[in-house]
């Protein structure tokens, strides 16, 4: 195996040089994306036209993109943003592909096409032959299977990950090129400021013993799980698209069992994870831990086999009707849909399951404060989870459940929980709109 592995070593300007003009490159997603790579491919700028890239949220600076001046060499889609690809984004530089993060090898194997190379940051090669995708699943194996040619870029400075269709095999493999080791981008999380802990309050009181948790990114989902370790629950599951540092200190603090979970019991599930290096020297060699492909962890279907889910997510506007928009400000691109619709849908196909909807009430531009909670939504923006699927609501005025009411009713509902020195004109153009019928709440 190591005569084999040998044979299939080569220089990262090697590997640069199987990239033609005009074809496609994948650089996967979040810790597995190529950095020598990357380099070598920028240098060849001046031979190279319309390369397109596909991408998820990158924790990095591309050399593709800011070591090459502006033309027609490279085009980068993202299947999530991150700021980085939002600054490109503000730039002209880069360009939103929209997913369900769950359906994601599913449209590697049916609807994207073509893959000319991938280059995967990976794990040193193992014992059995097989390179570790490290804490970054997602639908990595898709790709590989899809494309002409396969490149990993070794890296021993990544945390291995255990876990199901985490790898991939020498023998699937065309080339491999050393990487430079260093350690996996970080990302920590703002401390919790006092709205995020007044919503967190209201969630924690919704979750009882043996919960099976998804938590999303940013300071507010996490804060749940900081209230979480003094609420006396315990007995508690993971099944999560995103593994975090509040679900760390969860398990760290020995609340997680996953005994009452319906798939992977006993075990933490996820399909990637960003944080700082306390959680990944956690993950490395944890078989507590199983990393997993994207659709095994955020399709309905797989979050509703485990009981009492409990999704917790971020949003950044909601109107009146209950629509949460979570990936746009206007027509500014700012995230992406990712898995919120899906564990949404997920937790309520759930027995005993709950989804979370949580905001700050309002938001401060120029300063000048704004409420959160609007009439209507912002033009342009992009609705994440439609009224129909939307359950409870939260802001740190209060928690309300829109499943089974009227329009009228959630538009009182969402107002009552709006930031004070917003409602009275909420309640008007609520009026103004026919959102609300007069006399409909008289008495």
């Amino acid at each position: 195996m190591l005569t084999e592995l040998a044979g299939k070593r080569i220089s990262a300007d090697e590997a640069a040089g199987l990239v033609r003009s005009h074809t496609w490159v994948d650089y996967g997603g979040i810790l597995c994306q190529p950095d020598v790579f990357d380099k070598a491919l920028a240098a060849r700028a001046e031979q190279l036209h319309g390369v397109k890239i596909r991408s998820c949220l990158s924790l990095r600076p591309r050399a593709v993109m800011d070591d090459v001046p502006e033309g027609d060499h490279f085009f980068w889609f993202s299947l999530h943003f991150s700021g980085y690809d939002r600054r490109l984004h503000d730039r002209g530089r880069a360009y939103y592909l929209p997913v369900n993060l769950g359906e994601i090898p599913d449209y590697y194997r049916r609807f994207i096409d073509p893959v000319d190379v991938v280059v995967l940051k990976t794990c040193p090669m193992d014992g059995d032959g097989n390179f570790n995708f490290s804490a970054s699943a997602l639908w990595h194996r898709a790709i590989v299977e899809r494309a002409k040619v396969v490149v990993v870029e070794e890296s021993p400075g990544l945390p291995y990950a255990h876990g199901r269709g985490n790898s991939v095999h020498l023998s699937e493999v065309d080339h491999v090129i050393t990487g430079d080791g260093a350690p996996p981008p970080e990302l920590v999380n703002p401390a919790p400021t006092d709205v995020d802990r007044a919503v967190a309050g209201y969630i924690a009181a919704e979750i009882d013993d043996g919960a099976c948790l998804q938590i999303g990114i940013g300071g507010m989902p996490n804060a749940v799980c900081e209230s979480l370790l003094d609420s006396g629950v315990g007995d508690l599951g993971i099944h999560t698209e995103m593994l975090t540092e509040g679900l760390l200190d969860l398990y760290q603090a020995g609340l997680v069992t996953g005994a009452r979970k319906g798939s992977y019991r006993g075990k933490i599930a996820y399909s990637f994870a960003l944080g700082s290096a306390p959680l990944y020297a956690a993950i490395d060699g944890n078989r507590d831990l199983v990393c997993l492909p994207v659709d095994e962890t955020n399709l309905p279907s797989a979050i509703a086999r485990n009981e009492r889910v409990v999704a917790i997510n971020n949003t950044t506007q909601v109107d009146l009707q209950g629509q949460a928009a979570s990936e746009s400000a206007g027509h500014r691109h700012i995230s992406g849909t990712g898995g919120q619709l899906e564990f949404v849908r997920g937790a309520y196909a759930s027995p005993g399951g709950k989804s979370f909807m949580c905001l700050a009430s309002t938001y401060e531009r120029h300063g000048v404060r704004h409420s959160r909670i609007v009439p209507e939504l912002t033009p342009g923006n992009i609705v994440t989870t439609p009224r129909s699927d939307v359950m409870y609501v939260v802001t740190e005025f209060g928690i309300t459940c829109l499943k089974g009411k009227s329009v009228p009713e959630r538009a009182r509902a969402l107002i009552s929980i709006s930031h004070p020195d917003f409602r009275e004109q909420l309640e008007r153009r609520a009026y103004e709109l026919g959102l609300i019928p007069r006399g409909l709440f008289a008495g």
